[in-house]
């Protein structure tokens, strides 16, 4: 990826992770409150614009790549629209039925789901069906997002947590993210000595 280089891309990405965690913490609780349609509107999409930042990353990382990774990253995009479009179709017969009770603030995790479904396919792809690492050769290692993953989880329970805004359900999802990365991140760190120890 001589074009468009990893640290450049992973630098950019955690710059736009962190509006985006700013805009949804400091300017997105305020839309609920404003006074006009219009300065509602404004404050509800501003977190938006971080995000499709993000999707202009990710589409020139990929047009930035080989083919073979152009193949990767299509096949598990491909691969979450797909796994997306699945859940929406049974959720949505399940609203339907009046089994759940949905409302329209689900479509804030459709972006989310899909670069989560992307993330686990690629690397499914890389590792498992190429037999090649997670990694790629990429600058910034697993480990490190994982770290700065957990920390941005704790200070999103933090800043709510002092205001006065995370009910039960956010505490336990936001509360159960960061262990889990952190015990990840352990595996992954031990999984990396036991590899150099045999290596010696």
């Amino acid at each position: 990826m001589s074009r468009f280089g990893e640290t450049q891309y992973f630098r950019q990405l955690s710059v736009a992770m962190l509006l985006y965690m700013a805009a949804m913490l400091l300017v997105w609780p305020l839309a609920r409150t404003a006074a006009g349609v219009p300065l509602k509107v404004l404050l509800a999409v501003l977190p938006v614009l971080p995000m499709l930042f993000v999707i202009a990353l990710i589409a020139r990382r990929i047009a930035a790549s080989d083919e073979f990774e152009q193949r990767v990253h299509l096949v598990a995009l491909g691969a979450s629209t797909a796994l997306l479009g699945a859940l929406s179709l049974v959720g949505g017969f399940l609203a339907a039925a009046g089994v759940l009770a949905l409302d329209g603030s689900i479509l804030i995790w459709v972006f989310p789901v899909t670069m989560i479904g992307y993330g686990v396919a690629r690397w499914w792809l890389l590792v498992r069906h190429y037999g090649g690492s997670a990694g790629c050769g990429e600058g910034s290692s697993l480990a490190w997002r994982l770290l700065l993953l957990a920390g941005l989880a704790l200070m999103v329970v933090g800043v709510a947590w002092w205001r006065g805004r995370l009910d039960d359900f956010q505490a336990g999802l936001l509360c159960g993210l960061v262990p889990g990365m952190l015990v990840l991140l352990a595996l992954l760190l031990w999984r990396r000595f036991r590899r150099a120890s045999h290596e010696r």
